[in-house]
């Protein structure tokens, strides 16, 4: 891989040469401008607004423009004259846990490549101590004429560096998160829970950019002449949830259906929350149930008195024939 950018890592008294080879390329399918009418191909050129004449490349140079829009000519050498340290070094100025640092800062992505046979001694410390620290390095690095942040962690046998951006390039999100007060309810998020277990992990590795396939075939067909391949018409985009707990509940059947595990979402539906309703209409139900029971009991109570009554009454002429025998 070719290297955009040569120095060195400054790692205390230690310098480590290294080289800088971009670590992600763009697949991205790009289209020229054409004049519709005649296909002819549509191109931009550099002119002057004074002179109306179109400028060459090495004649451009460069210029702030202030408030008032007075352009002020900057040169190489102005830029070259000032005091930047980090412009062949990358100097790191802590370590840190890798949690501490916000992905909203990432940008572009480096690898780091040790320079010559002597590198190759103090890269493979400053790597085996990264990984046995479990920390990732902050770093000051210039490029393209202007200083970055960066972050140097271990990927596999490599240091990776990642752009970062200066922590008041990023915006606040004011505004962004809903006004309306919600309630999230505990049947809610369960549901929630078991549609992200049943969606489960996903090998980065085996997904890939669909739409990007289906205009490499749009184009191949056009260049032979033929028509464009059929493709179904993609499914419309979700619009108002109506109900919210429905919505959940077809999200995990149609998940479980995608990976085969059949229709049933009865392990989803039988929330904590509804468990503990149905305890208590178990237990409602068993009052019931004991209730005749109890009253069971109570007749029984009665026939035994009435039997016991029965046989005093039938026991009293048995007496009076006695004393009339006498």
């Amino acid at each position: 891989m070719r290297s955009i950018w040569n120095g060195a890592i400054s790692f205390g008294l230690v310098s480590i040469p290294i080289k800088l080879v971009n670590a992600t390329e763009n697949h991205s399918i790009s289209f020229r401008q054409i004049h519709k009418e005649d296909g002819g191909r549509i191109r931009y050129r550099k002119v002057c607004e004074l002179d109306q004449e179109e400028v060459a490349t090495s004649d451009i140079g460069k210029a702030y423009e202030d408030a008032t829009g007075t352009m002020i000519p900057i040169t190489d050498d102005d830029l070259a004259g000032l005091p930047l340290p980090t412009a062949k070094t990358i100097e790191i100025v802590a370590f840190v846990p890798a949690s501490s640092i916000d992905p909203l800062q990432m940008d572009a992505a480096y690898y780091l490549s040790a320079s010559g046979v002597p590198a190759a001694k103090p890269y493979t410390l400053l790597r085996e101590a990264l990984k046995r620290s479990q920390k990732v390095a902050v770093a000051k690095y210039a490029l393209r004429g202007r200083e970055r942040l960066g972050m140097l962690r271990v990927v596999g046998d490599v240091i990776a560096m990642h752009g970062l951006l200066w922590p008041d390039e990023i915006r606040a999100p004011e505004g962004v998160a809903p006004e309306t007060e919600v309630t999230v309810r505990d049947a809610e998020l369960d549901l929630a829970d078991a549609l992200m277990d049943t969606l489960g992990s996903v090998d980065l590795d085996s997904l890939h950019d669909d739409y990007r396939e289906a205009v490499e075939e749009m184009i191949a067909a056009k260049a032979e002449g033929g028509p464009p391949p059929e493709r179904e018409p993609a499914e419309a985009g979700g619009g108002r949830v109506l109900d919210l707990m429905a919505a959940l509940e077809d999200s995990v059947r149609a998940a479980k259906e995608a990976r085969g595990e059949g229709e049933e979402v009865a392990e989803v539906t039988d929330l904590p929350t509804r468990r503990r309703k149905a305890t208590t209409t178990s237990k409602t139900a068993a009052k019931k149930e004991a209730a005749p029971k109890k009253t069971t009991k109570k007749a029984a109570a009665k026939k035994t008195t009435a039997e016991k009554t029965t046989q005093k009454k039938t026991a009293k002429p048995r007496t009076t024939a006695k004393r009339a025998s006498a």
